[in-house]
């Protein structure tokens, strides 16, 4: 194809004039769901070659070649042909594939990313453009499927101006650096509970592909993720990442991780590795909370999803994971518990604070990544603030953060020292007892220095302010409970 750099342009010039397609993550949806039919039938190709016996599990009628490809002779399906066969034939059989236990992962994908999918356009003629162009792609080509992986990337970049659709991406720089410093090896299984559109899957296999120096090798890089989405949309981008990143048989599964009794995990359940940016602000059913102990039982999803992590991990497994500072300070007994249990029973060695503007515009909450291994108890914690790069005064759209503004956490990584700048603490370490006993457990150190009121989104503004303040009457309500103690105690 002469024309990739263009690709996304051609097709959004076309969905443009059509009715159906309302909005940025409508057009992204469409264009995926087309997409993941284009990469499955190269990769079907490639699988009939080695497999004499190879089987699709769509009928033929249904497979890319079937219904979508043209050509050139005049017979290709248009206009409300088109329309009524994508409609009445195509999604409902995608949708009702036979599957169950026994179908092998790489047949059983296709149900699962049809089993919520939609097709948006109604305008048959329109539609058959837009195939057209996907069908222009040469995915058989190494170099124009290698290309075509980084228009893919740009495809998901997309995402975070898309509205509430942004929760699922996190920049590349973010996972690339975290699948950098958590150093994979090969033979290891990675883990993300929430995997989104599959960034820290691929930058993990992108990290663990150098090492990789045999079949054998190759083999155990095949089998190294493991990643779960509850939502339909997100499922599909990530499983056709994966099959662009030439995963034949990706481990992801459509489902809730938290819908199971975190009691109930066994070593069978544990990982090696997990890197995660749970999704955070959001509430999960009442009943979800019965997965999980009483003393860990927190309506917030980012801390239930910290609870299975630490489940979820290997002994001398190593972890990365995104939080919002909401879980640092935070001092409510769920939140106080969860980072008792981290502290006691986990190596939290690292605490790097994120500027705030790094998911923008999806969300202005500040992040921070939290590093720790199940090695032994924590003995010591260091915290690193990554200020703003110069000539930034925030992340954007036109002006993202990129791996190489990571560079002086790299440079401080291997040589660490305590600094501070115009007063305030840049790079600290604290002991676990002053953690836990001086600061109540707030992990809330090295943070911004905040020199103008900071200007967040309405709904920001208000998650910030209910964090702040079930914090606050955490704080009161152990003082008071000192006092009375106190005061009892003078009464015997």
């Amino acid at each position: 194809m002469s024309n990739l750099s263009g690709f996304v342009k051609r097709l959004r010039d076309i969905m443009r004039n059509d009715a159906g397609i309302n909005g940025d993550a409508q057009r992204i949806e469409q264009i995926t769901w087309l997409l993941f039919l284009k990469v499955y039938d190269t990769k079907e190709q490639d699988w009939e070659f080695d497999d004499e016996n190879y089987q699709s599990i769509i009928p033929k009628p249904c497979r890319w070649a079937g219904w979508a490809h043209d050509d050139k002779s005049g017979s290709a399906m248009t206009g409300d042909t088109l329309l009524d066969f994508v409609n009445s034939t195509l999604f409902p059989t995608l949708k009702s594939l036979p599957v169950d236990a026994s179908t092998p992962v790489k047949k059983a994908i296709v149900q699962t990313t049809f089993a919520d999918a939609n097709n948006y356009m109604k305008d048959g003629v329109l539609l058959r453009q837009v195939i057209n162009v996907i069908d222009e792609l040469d995915l058989g080509d190494y170099e124009e499927s290698h290309a075509f992986g980084e228009i893919y990337e740009s495809i998901l970049k997309e995402l975070q101006s898309a509205g509430s659709a942004g929760e699922f991406y996190t920049p590349r720089a973010v996972t690339d650096f975290m699948a950098q410093m958590i150093r994979p090896r090969i033979g290891e299984r990675m883990a993300d509970f929430a995997c989104g559109t599959g960034g820290f899957l691929t930058s993990w296999l992108k990290e663990l592909q150098k090492q990789v120096q045999s079949t054998a090798d190759a083999k155990k890089y095949g089998e190294s993720i493991y990643g779960v989405e509850k939502k339909q949309f997100p499922y599909m981008l990530c499983i056709t990442n994966l099959l662009l990143h030439d995963l034949d048989l990706p481990q992801v599964y459509h489902e809730n991780s938290l819908l199971r009794d975190v009691l109930d995990y066994t070593e069978d359940d544990q990982f090696n590795v997990i890197l995660m940016n749970p999704p955070y602000g959001g509430s999960e059913k009442a009943d979800v909370k019965n997965h999980f102990p009483n003393d860990l039982a927190s309506s917030e999803t980012a801390d239930l999803f910290m609870s299975v992590i630490m489940y979820r991990l290997k002994k001398k497994g190593r972890a990365a994971v995104i939080l919002p500072d909401g879980f640092l300070f935070g001092t409510d007994n769920a939140k106080v518990n969860i980072k008792k249990k981290l502290l006691d029973e986990f190596n939290l060695h690292t605490v790097i604070r994120m500027p705030g503007s790094v998911f923008s515009p999806y969300t202005s909450i500040t992040t921070n990544i939290l590093f720790f291994d199940r090695t032994g108890p924590t003995e010591e914690t260091w915290f690193y603030r990554l200020d703003m790069p110069e000539g930034y005064k925030h992340f954007s759209k036109t002006k993202p953060m990129k791996l190489e503004h990571f560079a002086p956490v790299v440079e401080w990584w291997n040589n660490r020292r305590e600094m501070s700048v115009d007063g305030f603490d840049k790079a600290k370490k604290f002991t676990a007892r002053q953690l836990a006993k001086e600061f109540g457990y707030n992990l809330d150190q090295c943070g911004y220095p905040h020199e103008e009121e900071e200007i967040l989104a309405p709904l920001d503004l208000i998650q910030r302010y209910e964090e702040e303040r079930s914090s606050l009457n955490a704080e009161i309500d152990r003082v008071l409970a000192e006092i009375t103690a106190i005061l009892g105690g003078g009464a015997q």
